[in-house]
């Protein structure tokens, strides 16, 4: 029997959807840290979302490029689980910061080469997350891509991300076979603001299937 696909909430900023997101029994709360993206949250608040988060959730700092002196202040504050990198930082970079982490791999617009090449860039990445949106860009943004074109076997976790919902998602995983799934937009009813209502059937999708 094959283990149970992780789900990943990524980009909340409220106190509520961190509750409900616990209540549902995620695997990773993802916060965002990226200078552009309009779910973006203070350390101050961070922080204060952190406390309500259970040692089994796992708590994922998401940043696009920041300097290193920001990334180690927010590590100091919030004391994330993991760190997620969506920009153009190498694996020199990702690696400094003591943390476990994962690398987003565009697949969207601009997106070049062999995926397993690719994939090989950051050898000691915990895992690895394939994004819809275009090389450059921020996540969140609703973007899917072919699922068919990831390779049958890859030699490290990754998870799905990218125009996921609970319509979907469980289709998603039954092409891709991935190790977790992540999803931002496809449970919102705004940016940053979370229908609680969809991250219910989103987690009763990819737990159905």
């Amino acid at each position: 029997m094959s283990p149970p696909v992780r789900i990943k909430f990524c980009g909340l900023t409220r106190e509520a959807d961190v509750d409900a997101a616990v209540v549902l029994g995620v695997d990773m709360i993802g916060l965002v840290f990226a200078t552009r993206s309009p779910r973006r949250v203070a350390t101050e608040t961070a922080a204060l979302l952190r406390a309500r988060i259970p040692a089994h959730i796992a708590l994922v700092a998401l940043v696009m490029d920041n300097p290193q002196g920001e990334i180690e202040a927010l590590v100091e504050a919030v004391k994330p689980d993991l760190l997620q990198f969506h920009g153009s930082e190498p694996e020199a970079f990702c690696s400094r910061f003591g943390l476990p982490y994962l690398k987003a791999i565009a697949m969207g617009k601009g997106a070049r080469g062999d995926v397993a090449a690719r994939v090989a860039a950051w050898p000691s990445a915990h895992a690895v997350l394939f994004d819809g949106h275009g090389v450059g860009e921020s996540g969140g943004s609703g973007q899917r891509f072919d699922w068919h074109t990831l390779p049958a076997r890859l030699d490290k976790p990754f998870l799905l991300a990218g125009g996921l919902h609970d319509g979907n998602v469980a289709d998603a995983i039954a092409i891709a076979r991935p190790w977790g799934v992540d999803v931002s937009s496809g449970i919102e009813s705004a940016p940053g603001i979370k229908d609680h209502g969809r991250m219910h059937r989103f987690v009763a999708a990819v737990r159905g299937g």
